[in-house]
């Protein structure tokens, strides 16, 4: 299909209507091995929103990834390798647990680009949920399309991240956390719980912790250092895999304009996440 297909997927609107359970915020709670789970009527934590909304597909119609086929509401782009690149979240007001609420998605660009490895897709899909007519959260999420890196293939060396963190605290996923954030998200993608698919077929070394599980734990961070103000904004991009059994630090500074710079930091040094948290 040519790059005017594509885009012609430029406008197309999906919505969802789901109540936000308290058995899922209970789930996640132990899953986040939290001493307290937020009950009915308190605000639904930031990044937990990413349990609720997410398509039910028939195990027939997945692609051999793990993820729904390609078409319907997101174009068929031909590229075999799909994640998660970033987001931009606005947080405008509380998603109570226990109520019912509508995920409006829209797809506001798609756009081809060429890295390093070759050609790359990337559409962009605006999210607004919303309860009792209130607007609640509205996401601005990219997904990036990739063709496939080679079984073997070499991995870049590590470059360390210079950065001088302010704040952090070590991290440390095994298999049982992966597995239980892949089925509180309905995520399929092999990459998490498949070992031989991660490292036979996308040449991953080991699982692959999931990206808004790190941007979960960062805003987790940047509320601890917020100084007990209320999230506003917090944008956060994908630069490198984190993996199972290894462990990783979340880490963050203080900018003179109240907000926060932080960052997943993996077991190399290497930058893995970049996010910024604001605050209101």
């Amino acid at each position: 299909m040519n790059a005017a297909a594509y885009e012609s997927w430029i406008g197309r609107e999906d919505e969802h209507r789901e109540r936000i359970l308290p058995h899922a915020v209970q789930a996640m709670a132990a899953t986040l091995d939290m001493e307290r789970a937020p009950g009915i009527g308190e605000a639904l934590p930031h990044g937990w929103q990413w349990m609720f909304f997410n398509p039910v597909v028939r195990r027939s119609g997945l692609g051999t990834d793990g993820h729904p086929q390609r078409g319907g509401f997101l174009p068929p782009i031909e590229l075999p390798r799909r994640m998660w690149a970033g987001s931009r979240i606005q947080y405008l007001a509380d998603l109570p647990i226990d109520s019912m609420a509508t995920r409006r998605s829209l797809i506001s660009k798609v756009e081809n680009k060429v890295g390093k490895r070759g050609s790359l897709w990337f559409v962009t899909v605006v999210h607004t949920t919303s309860c009792e007519g209130k607007t609640c959260i509205v996401e601005e999420q990219d997904i990036v399309y990739r063709e496939a890196t080679p079984p073997g293939t070499p991995q870049p060396k590590p470059e360390p991240y210079a950065e001088v963190a302010e704040f952090g605290r070590d991290f440390q996923p095994d298999t049982t956390l992966l597995f239980r954030y892949s089925a509180l998200t309905f995520n399929g993608h092999r990459i998490h719980y498949d070992q031989s698919y991660a490292r036979d077929e996308e040449g991953y070394p080991d699982l692959v912790v999931h990206g808004p599980l790190t941007a979960t734990l960062l805003q987790r961070l940047a509320l601890e250092h917020g100084g007990g103000k209320q999230l506003a904004q917090f944008d956060f991009r994908g630069v490198s895999p984190l993996f199972v059994a290894r462990g990783f630090r979340l880490e963050g500074k203080r900018e003179s304009d109240g907000s926060l710079t932080l960052w997943a930091r993996g077991p190399d040094g290497e930058l893995a996440m970049s996010a910024k948290a604001t605050f209101r």
